[in-house]
């Protein structure tokens, strides 16, 4: 039912723009502001065919025409902070349809006052742990006419905050300045925050910014961190104090002086022929021998008889010549054949 009732619609609204030649206008045609700047927007109109473009203009209360904005454009939506707007002028905008030669009536808009109807956006927020306290700092959100300070100048942020698990024992502070120190904290704990603008011209806040939690800390552990940090700190001053110091040492251990000889480092040095005349002349040993006479047991054996005779024997006694005799006729025997006849 529902959809031959839009059916029926469509067609009589076709019908309509046939028979009178105009275009059906744009529907909800808004204008709006978000930190000062002034942003015209619309729905095409119903039933509208495809190839559809906008023309839009613009004019303030001290001004009796409008003015050009954006000229066909195919977007429903037309930025007019560029067009030399003023944060505190009350302004007003249309819209008109057109389809080749033809063209629809112009729809207006709402009237708006920037500094007063704009939508304040959400402050930056960090939130920095620091032993028992939060360190909270804020910065404004950029503005595309002057800024927050010249146009709100009591500006002030609300800064809400609560244990994790807690928000309805929230806590509130108002404050101007863009860093604070929460310190009615408990230690060991974690803590939300979130932050918004607040100011006298608007009657509304501006939007929230993102809640952050951060933990708060003990001040002895605080202490405890602080000491080692301090510790690491001296031990590297030490060592930095002895390497420097001990630099030429340690550099000669690491980095030795002592170079190879310039033939070994040059490769083709190793395979030139030797500067010196003396050569290694590689030829075959000659052999060497003298000759062996084999003693025989028996022999030895005469030797020693011989040899215990001579120590009988008196001193300068008459066995002289015996043993003398003796000697010879040993000898003879122990030498060779070619020597005795010699």
């Amino acid at each position: 039912m529902s959809a031959t009732l839009c059916a029926l619609i469509l067609t009589v609204s076709a019908l309509i723009r046939a028979v009178s030649g105009v275009l059906g206008g744009p529907t909800n045609v808004t204008l709006s502001s978000n930190n000062l700047n002034l942003v015209l927007r619309w729905k095409p109109p119903n039933g509208a065919p495809r190839g559809v473009i906008y023309t839009t203009e613009f004019k303030s209360t001290v001004a009796s025409e409008y003015r050009k904005g954006c000229v066909n454009i195919s977007a429903p939506e037309c930025d007019l902070t560029s067009f030399n707007i003023t944060e505190y002028g009350n302004y007003t905008g249309r819209v008109q349809v057109l389809l080749g030669a033809e063209s629809s009536l112009w729809v207006e808009s709402n009237h708006i006052t920037p500094d007063k109807d704009t939508v304040i956006g959400p402050p930056e927020v960090s939130v920095l742990s620091n032993g028992q306290t939060l360190e909270v700092s804020m910065t404004d959100p950029k503005f595309s006419h002057s800024s927050l300070r010249n146009v709100f100048i009591s500006a002030s942020y609300n800064i809400t905050y609560w244990k994790k698990g807690q928000k309805d024992k929230s806590k509130q502070i108002a404050v101007t300045q863009t860093r604070v120190i929460l310190n009615d904290l408990e230690p060991n704990s974690e803590y939300c925050v979130q932050v918004h603008i607040q100011t006298s011209q608007k009657p509304n806040q501006s939007i929230l910014s993102r809640i952050i939690c951060e933990s708060t800390t003990d001040e002895q552990s605080l202490w405890v961190e602080t000491g080692i940090v301090l510790v690491i700190m001296v031990v590297a001053l030490v060592l930095v104090v002895l390497v420097m110091r001990n630099w030429r040492n340690i550099s000669q251990f690491l980095f030795p002086k002592e170079a190879l000889p310039q033939h070994f480092k040059d490769p083709h040095a190793l395979l030139a022929k030797p500067r010196s005349s003396v050569y290694l002349v590689s030829s075959k040993p000659v052999e060497e021998f003298n000759q062996v006479r084999v003693v025989a047991a028996e022999e030895g054996r005469l030797l020693e008889e011989a040899g215990s005779v001579c120590s009988r024997q008196p001193e300068g006694g008459e066995g002289d010549g015996d043993v003398e005799k003796l000697k010879e006729e040993q000898t003879a025997e122990l030498l060779p054949v070619d020597l005795i006849s010699s």
